[in-house]
């Protein structure tokens, strides 16, 4: 086996991204309900104005502002009160000169109401009169018609993932149903022998199967549908088969463990075996995760991921969620980071991006982020971390109370 060549973090992204001429997949139709963290396949439109009238935000009076100019404690202005206004009923006839009527929150303004008076600076001596006591402007307690959206105007952007207030505005624009990118197919592949299924109970020198499960979990966060091929045991002719049985069944492959350069790590001979371009990128400037496998196969991205269950997810993250990402034509993401200070003294080695397993505490004196330390197979340290924390190429360490950006898992 040659040893790999190990280039940057980012040059392999891009190097895979550039290699890689796939796109989005194809669109599909969908209830709203069925939309939460779907991708919008094209910009969806308001079928109608929101709201479709003139409608009060308080609890008060619908009045013409001019009607209450110079009004004050000592000097109210009077107005005739005129008819309720119902909730969810037609205000009826416009409103006259000098009149008020009692509106609830949400409810429909009459024609010629440009303001509401709060209920709070009203005062009723009798059934007929109301004393208004503090001026409003015009437009004051009001969202006029369309002011939330127009007809036929674009309410959210193609290539967005829908999130809850989306889904809550489409229905208030009168959208019912709209089109999404398929979820994209990412089979994935465990590799070695060592490797047994969770309900089994492992032999001397076997492990159960993290992996598959973990990497399948992760497809299904960023967006896609996960086939697990199975556990394959680390046999060039095994490990091929089911390669090309992953091959015909998704858009992606991820092939866990192999990806190194011992003798039971096939994976780099088994990608090539199919064809150029084949591996485009075989070690990255890491930790974890150096022995990363980036590849295009039959024009379909195909990552060989280290099989230590930290590498694999962290390098999930970098490599495979980009083109999940491009799959779903997604263009606006909403994942960030946190900014927090680092709680204790980290080393690293320059010329490598080094990712550093954080808890988040919240302390007197604002965020802090305190390293989990251990080894890259070990997953509990993954499961206990609120976030990561990259240490750049560049740097050789985090000095306690260092700010850093903490990206939440």
């Amino acid at each position: 086996m040659q040893p790999f060549t190990i280039i940057t973090v980012a040059e392999a992204r891009e190097r895979l991204l550039t290699v890689w001429s796939g796109g989005p997949t194809e669109s599909e139709t969908v209830p709203l309900l069925a939309a939460l963290g779907r991708v919008l396949a094209e910009p969806a439109l308001a079928a109608d104005d929101v709201p479709g009238f003139d409608r009060s935000t308080v609890d008060g009076y619908a009045v013409r502002a001019a009607d209450t100019f110079g009004a004050s404690e000592t000097l109210p202005a009077l107005l005739n009160a005129g008819a309720p206004i119902a909730m969810g009923a037609d205000a009826g006839a416009p409103l006259r000169p000098g009149e008020a009527r009692a509106v609830p929150t949400g409810g429909m303004l009459p024609p010629g109401a440009d303001a509401v008076a709060m209920v709070e600076h009203c005062e009723t001596p009798d059934e007929l009169t109301v004393l208004v006591i503090k001026p409003v402007a015009p437009g004051e307690n009001v969202i006029r018609q369309g002011e939330d959206a127009r007809a036929g105007a674009q309410v959210l952007p193609g290539g967005r993932r829908l999130r809850p207030g989306d889904l809550g505005l489409l229905a208030g624009v009168g959208v019912a149903e709209v089109r999404v990118r398929r979820r994209p197919r990412l089979a994935v592949i465990s590799t070695g022998d060592e490797i047994v299924a969770p309900a089994e109970r492992p032999g001397p020198g076997q492990v159960r199967d993290i992996n598959s499960f973990a990497l399948a979990a992760a497809v299904s966060a960023a967006g896609g549908d996960a086939e697990l091929i199975g556990v394959i045991r680390d046999d060039a002719e095994a490990v091929r088969a089911a390669l090309a049985r992953a091959l015909a069944a998704a858009d992606a492959v991820i092939i866990s463990g192999g990806s190194s350069v011992g003798q039971r790590d096939v994976t780099p001979g088994v990608i090539n075996s199919f064809g150029a371009p084949g591996v485009i990128v075989h070690g990255v400037a890491l930790r974890p995760g150096k022995p990363t496998i980036l590849a295009v196969v039959q024009d379909k991205p195909v990552f060989g991921l280290p099989g230590h269950p930290v590498s694999a997810m962290i390098t999930f993250d970098l490599f495979v969620r980009p083109v999940i990402r491009r799959l779903l034509g997604e263009t606006h993401a909403f994942a960030g980071t946190v900014r927090a200070r680092i709680a204790r003294n980290i080393a690293s080695a320059a010329g490598r991006e080094d990712y550093l397993r954080v808890t988040l505490e919240e302390r007197p004196d604002g965020l802090w982020a305190v390293p989990l330390l251990g080894k890259s197979g070990l997953i509990s340290t993954l499961a206990r971390a609120d976030g990561l924390v990259c240490i750049a190429l560049g740097r050789d360490g985090l000095v306690a109370g260092d700010e850093v950006e903490v990206l939440p898992l």
